[in-house]
């Protein structure tokens, strides 16, 4: 079975756990940088962590059903109907042939995520299906383009596999109009402390230069120690380049890096900053390597569970 690409909004892309073990050849691992988002979207129907689903930024989209099946949907608040009927956000719900999924734009958030019982299925490139439009790698033909108008997005038909529609609980749900307090973790470069205390001390907002590979923050410019060498880069990595205006990297980031590193952010804190609209504030806590290994494992055993 298939949805079928009605409308198609501003980047639509098909992402799955990630193609892991290829960085040390320049490729970056893909996948969604919201994975809270999407854990949650693929447990609401049962599935395993990094099952494919669709990032959908901003909304916009026009789905059709060829296929009775469960569908979830979390993430950004989208206004959402199923043949003109409003549909709850971070729930799943049952879809019939020939039934049309609309989703608009966001009202606070910038990343959706669609999961089907099941998953998506597209052709595999190392490994993985995640889009990674730079690297022209994974999507439905294997180069890394986002969906358009007309694609077909396979799927297995899963119209019994459900009884009955469920909702994250509200506790769990991250609320995108709140100016997020982000937790760093210490890097391995000698900042002062001066600096970085103007770093924790101060509102940074997100710049509109912001995209998959990183956020972009503005700010009161930072003063950051010379480096010589480049290293590996990991997710959430606070670089500050020259204009001492910080950047931290998400899921398409490259793979090593020569500006120095002021911190790495908390995992799970990487997916709220990448709902944060351009031009909103966003402010940062130090926090230990041990809390942060602690709360990851939780998160690991509950959504692998």
């Amino acid at each position: 079975m298939s949805l079928k690409v009605i409308a198609c909004g501003p980047l639509c892309l098909l992402q799955d756990g990630g193609r892991k073990g290829w960085q040390h050849l320049g490729v970056s691992p893909g996948g969604p940088v919201d994975k809270q988002a999407a854990a949650w979207a693929n447990r609401l129907l049962g599935n395993m962590p990094g099952v494919p689903l669709l990032e959908i930024a901003l909304g916009g989209v026009v789905l059709e059903v060829q296929a009775d099946t469960w569908l979830a949907l979390t993430g950004a608040d989208v206004p959402a109907t199923l043949d003109g009927e409003p549909l709850p956000g971070w729930s799943r719900f049952r879809a019939r042939v020939g039934q049309r999924l609309k989703l608009g734009f966001a009202r606070a958030g910038q990343r959706a995520y669609l999961a089907t019982a099941g998953g998506f299925h597209a052709q595999s490139i190392l490994g993985s299906i995640a889009t990674q439009t730079r690297e022209k790698l994974g999507g439905i033909g294997g180069n890394g383009q986002p969906l358009q108008a007309d694609d077909l997005l396979e799927c297995a038909a899963h119209g019994e596999g459900f009884t009955l529609g469920a909702s994250v609980p509200w506790p769990y749900r991250p609320d995108y109009c709140e100016t997020p307090i982000l937790r760093v973790l210490p890097g391995p470069d000698a900042f002062s402390e001066e600096q970085r205390q103007a770093f924790f001390e101060q509102r940074w907002q997100i710049s509109p230069q912001s995209d998959r590979m990183g956020v972009r923050l503005r700010g009161e410019a930072l003063s950051a120690p010379r480096r010589q060498w480049s290293l590996g880069i990991v997710e959430g990595a606070i670089q500050v380049p020259p204009d001492g205006q910080p950047i931290v990297l998400l899921a398409d980031r490259q793979t090593m890096g020569g500006y120095p590193l002021l911190g790495v952010l908390h995992p799970l804190d990487i997916g709220r900053l990448a709902q944060c609209p351009a031009h909103s504030d966003v402010r940062f806590v130090a926090a230990s390597v041990e809390q942060a290994q602690a709360d990851l494992r939780a998160f690991l055993r509950f959504f692998s569970g």
